[in-house]
């Protein structure tokens, strides 16, 4: 589990000062929100499965674009925004691709990756490489992390020993030398998944950051969640927690 020190600096400090309330996404769109990044500095990106949005970080809309369905998960490295893509889910015979953008959400390039067997659904980068999360059938007891280099050649496959999960990983997110995997919760099955750099399994919690994680400093978070009418979405802070994994951010 994630150590008490860690969680300790996460809920104490001025720190928190730093934290937003919420960031609410201008617009509504038609299908829920697959995840969201930033790029540390001023802008926002939020995919909602057929529209690729970039926001600042009051949520104004910066640049919204229409984009194939299903754009998933994404992440923000090299100035490019990378977005992980699959036809369809949880079969084997997907096929999955990662759509690269510029920071202005101009199309730079498709990437097949083909090893993401059961549909790319989401992704991080670390260290100059990318990880791909995405579905499961439902007879698998295990999760899939599908590690590249930074030019897409398939490097590992991570076995992650989870149990099942109801259609895999939604989002992949790398933060505090930990990997946070947001699942959806269902019939029992954790909804965030928290393995250590290594990829090795370290906890499991109900709470599910299943549309969308970014990491906002030491021990501090922002999660996406749905709410009014289909489809609009704002991000909410949380903190890092022993017990429960992620928590709201005090007041």
């Amino acid at each position: 589990m994630l150590g008490v020190a860690l969680v300790a600096s996460a809920l104490t400090g001025t720190w928190l000062a730093d934290l937003p309330k919420e960031i609410v996404c201008e617009g509504q769109y038609p299908y829920h929100l697959q995840g969201v990044a930033w790029n540390g500095v001023d802008a926002i990106y939020w995919s909602f499965t057929t529209r690729l949005v970039k926001t600042d970080l009051e949520g104004n809309v910066l640049a919204d674009i229409e984009v194939p369905s299903h754009h998933g998960d994404l992440c923000v490295a090299n100035d490019r925004v990378y977005v992980a893509w699959s036809n369809y889910f949880n079969r084997p015979d997907a096929d999955s691709k990662v759509y690269i953008y510029d920071a202005d959400l101009a199309l730079l390039e498709i990437v097949p990756v083909p090893e993401a067997t059961y549909g790319a659904g989401g992704m991080d980068h670390q260290d100059g490489h990318f990880f791909i999360i995405g579905g499961l059938p439902t007879e698998i007891e295990e999760n899939y992390v599908f590690e590249y280099d930074g030019d897409f050649n398939h490097v590992e496959t991570h076995v992650i020993p989870s149990g099942h999960t109801h259609l895999g990983i939604q989002t992949a997110l790398f933060h505090d030398d930990h990997w946070w995997f947001g699942c959806y919760s269902r019939d029992g099955n954790p909804g965030l998944l928290i393995c250590d750099a290594d990829l090795n399994l370290v906890g499991g919690h109900a709470v599910s950051p299943s549309i969308g994680l970014i990491g906002w400093g030491t021990g501090q978070f922002m999660m996406a969640k749905h709410f009014g009418e289909k489809y609009q979405a704002k991000l909410i802070p949380m903190v890092a927690d022993e017990e429960s994994g992620l928590v709201k951010a005090p007041k």
